[in-house]
């Protein structure tokens, strides 16, 4: 990936922290979280909805479970519905049949 000066321009090597020409410091975007979107097999209570999310986006589980279960009851049918849909919406975690190298990405 190439990375640049956000004041001046100049190309940069991506372990740069600050320019070289201009002496900016030069901020990197934090990468997303390593995992997909999926419902795992190992760990879920229901459908592994919440797990999903949680895992997705390096969110505590227990935290997004108590949000389910408090929206359940607060939210007039809404989370119980975007629960559903994230239920039927999600696939579900691939496990690799053995003898056979993982998938590419």
């Amino acid at each position: 990936m190439a990375l640049f000066c956000h004041r001046c321009g100049t190309g940069l090597p991506a372990s740069a922290r600050f320019c070289s020409n201009c002496g900016s410091t030069i901020f990197v975007a934090a990468p997303m979280a390593g995992r997909p979107l999926v419902r795992p097999i190992a760990g879920r209570q229901i459908a592994g909805v919440c797990i999903g999310l949680a895992q997705a986006n390096a969110w505590d589980v227990a935290v997004v479970r108590i949000v389910a279960v408090v929206g359940f009851f607060f939210s007039g049918g809404l989370v119980a519905v975007a629960y559903l849909a994230g239920w039927i919406g999600i696939p579900e975690e691939i496990l690799p049949m053995p003898g056979f190298p993982p998938p590419q990405q």
